[in-house]
């Protein structure tokens, strides 16, 4: 392994110690805070095994988060509604309007995070979508991957 190997380690550790940062952050904060906190802990376990046990925790309150999310309309339109704050707040901190605790870096941090939340409501609600229209599709008709649904017993 030698000099790569070490230099490997440390940006997956930093990599991933920055992606759940953020994801901590943004529990407290509008934003995909378990999608985030996720991503970096799956990043740490591909070189550091301690993080597998949290990343399981983590990748299912974040499937919670965004099946929720998914299912409801007003919680969609509440995320988004923050994530255009966000991505405001960024732009404005970006074209020089004084901002407190905003920097050019917090601003590019908003503006992303804006972003993914975005990104995350979109991924949800198509999610639901897929999930209604299978259900919602007759019995005994082809599906995706040439599967039909079982008909339940037949009344008479």
């Amino acid at each position: 392994m030698g000099h790569n190997g070490s230099v490997k380690t440390v940006v997956i550790a930093v990599l991933g110690g920055l992606l759940t940062l953020a994801g901590i952050c943004l529990l407290v904060l509008p934003g995909p805070g378990f999608v985030l906190v996720a991503a970096g802990l799956a990043v740490l376990a591909t070189r550091f095994p301690w993080a597998a046990k949290p990343l399981d925790y983590a990748k299912e309150k974040a499937q919670e988060g965004v099946e929720e999310v998914g299912r409801s309309p007003l919680r969609a339109a509440g995320a988004v509604l923050a994530a255009l704050v966000l991505v405001a707040l960024g732009v404005l901190a970006l074209i020089g309007v004084d901002l407190p605790f905003v920097n050019a870096v917090t601003a590019v941090v908003l503006i992303i995070s804006g972003l993914f939340l975005v990104g995350t409501v979109v991924f949800a609600r198509h999610e639901e979508k897929v999930v209604d229209a299978k259900a919602r599709r007759p019995a005994g008709t082809p599906g995706d991957g040439g599967a039909y649904r079982v008909a339940g017993p037949k009344a008479d």
